[in-house]
């Protein structure tokens, strides 16, 4: 297979691998806290890299080709503040309207993602692509209020929308670092996103989930952000930002199915 088309098969297993996190964290959110919900999908997600990492390296299957340094530390920073921020308003938004919309509402990550890149980062954007930004943006809109008839925006879908402009930029730092080492990228990723939204849950007095419920937030998240960030990078190094989002915007439409199959959510006319 070619390499451009192995990216895009690539990033398009990231979107059905995150597709299925919206209606499952709709579901955990009843046992779990918004914040620790955050904290314990990126813990899964570095955690179950390194584990992956550790034991490809003990059996001499995985290797670390070009580790990050010291030059790419301001990219690093800023991706893990930015993965602290956006996981704890997406989960604050799930919490406060359906998953459904939420689901949607994701593909105006694809929106930031390119117009940050054009803008800050200077990557060509084509006629469709600008099409589908005024499209999807416009859709966007309709979603973010309350009703069909009502200028009354919807406190969840702002949320969701914060969430996505942030890891707009986060996918553009994640660019910049992106001939590196994916699966190390993933861990730190993780990791410290992670510890840093369990700080904030635990400052919040959030309190900790049981074991099981923590076991099936991790397991969550190591395979919805895990693998499909890891997925996604391996994309970007080859498609660039802007391509690997168009691709990846088939997530929410996934979104969307699983949580009409799983939630039996049923979209009305302004959806």
């Amino acid at each position: 297979m070619k390499t451009k088309a192995l990216a895009a098969v690539f990033a398009i297993l990231a979107a059905a691998l995150y597709a299925i996190n919206v209606p499952l964290s709709k579901l955990l959110l009843e046992h779990v806290g918004t914040t620790m919900m955050a904290a314990f999908l990126y813990l899964g997600a570095g955690l179950g890299l390194l584990v992956y990492s550790v034991a490809g390296k003990a059996i001499g299957r995985i290797t670390i080709k070009e580790p990050l340094t010291r030059k790419e530390l301001p990219y690093t920073v800023a991706m893990v503040v930015l993965d602290i921020a956006a996981p704890i308003l997406l989960m604050l938004g799930i919490a406060r309207t359906n998953s459904a919309n939420v689901s949607l509402l994701n593909n105006f990550e694809i929106v930031a993602t390119s117009l940050i890149a054009f803008f800050i980062f200077k990557e060509v954007l084509t006629r469709r692509l600008c099409a589908a930004i005024l499209l999807v943006t416009l859709a966007s809109i309709i979603l973010g209020f309350e009703g069909a008839g009502s200028f009354v925006l919807n406190t969840g879908s702002l949320f969701v929308l914060g969430a996505c402009v942030c890891w707009g930029f986060e996918n553009n730092c994640t660019r910049m670092i992106s001939s590196k080492s994916s699966v190390e990228i993933v861990i730190i990723k993780g990791c410290f996103s992670g510890l840093g939204s369990l700080l904030i849950a635990l400052l919040l007095g959030e309190e900790l989930p049981s074991p099981s419920w923590m076991l099936r937030v991790l397991l969550l998240g190591f395979v919805s952000y895990g693998l499909s960030i890891n997925f996604y990078i391996l994309a970007q190094k080859e498609l660039g930002v802007a391509k690997t989002s168009a691709f990846y915007s088939g997530a929410p439409f996934l979104g969307v199915a699983f949580s009409m199959l799983l939630l039996g959510e049923r979209p009305d006319m302004q959806f």
